[in-house]
């Protein structure tokens, strides 16, 4: 994993994202010596299944509507 301070990375920012591309290896970024952040390879997020027992779940009406129910102060 390669480590850039963060002025040398706003002169290269175009060149490293074109390695973390080509590569698919991650950059820090670092300031006064300290990591700060990372370049990664994006990664579409995988889409998770829905839990069995949620997958029979069944409601009723508008879920998106104006409910009628008045709270109460408590």
């Amino acid at each position: 994993m390669e480590t850039v301070n963060i002025h040398e990375a706003k002169a290269k920012l175009s060149g490293l994202v074109s390695a973390v591309e080509r590569d698919g290896r991650a950059v820090v970024l670092s300031r006064y010596g300290k990591p700060v952040a990372r370049i990664i390879p994006y990664q579409p997020l995988k889409r998770s299944r829905t839990h069995r027992e949620l997958s029979n779940l069944h409601y009723s009406g508008d879920l998106t509507g104006p409910t009628v129910e008045e709270w109460s102060d408590a």
